[in-house]
């Protein structure tokens, strides 16, 4: 049987990524979440509970005419070409964290310098911390998302001026 903590977060954790539809069971219970279409309502099932979920912020998304989107693009700063950079992304949907504690520095701050093995975050997944090594020699240029942000499986974590 799932806790409804756990639904919450595993709610959450859909909500702010692009995965559209989550299915896990677990000892005969069956959970099934699945982000709204336009018209579609999202039932999060827990046999024999069902529970509705249908997040304000995705239905207003949904209901947003298609020009809008359009225009926040051409909106946007225009960012200089990144092709020389090296990009660490992320390998699984998880929780960035910059530091191994909340009172410890950064693991790697804009201007360092990292080797293969550097660990340059943690990325916490279904309660497991999982450190993120650089895999390439260079300086980091940017760092692409904040402390206790959600990443997507292959977003963009720092830029690296490869050695």
């Amino acid at each position: 049987m799932f806790k409804l903590s756990e639904i919450k977060e595993l709610i959450k954790l859909v909500d702010q990524t692009s995965v559209h539809e989550l299915e896990i069971e677990n000892e005969g219970t069956r959970l099934l979440i699945r982000k709204p279409g336009k018209t579609e309502v999202v039932n999060v099932q827990a046999a024999p509970i069902t529970h509705t979920y249908a997040p304000a912020p995705l239905q207003i998304q949904s209901a947003a005419p298609a020009a809008q989107p359009q225009a926040v693009q051409e909106a946007a700063p225009v960012r200089p070409s990144t092709d020389h950079l090296h990009q660490i992304v992320s390998p699984m949907v998880g929780t960035f964290y910059s530091s191994p504690t909340p009172e410890a520095s950064a693991f790697v701050k804009i201007g360092d310098r990292v080797s293969e093995k550097s660990v340059v975050c943690i990325l916490e997944a279904m309660k497991l911390m999982n450190e993120l090594e650089a895999e390439v020699r260079g300086e980091i240029v940017e760092i692409l998302v904040s402390n206790g942000q959600l990443v997507e499986y292959g977003q963009p974590l720092f830029l690296v001026k490869p050695e």
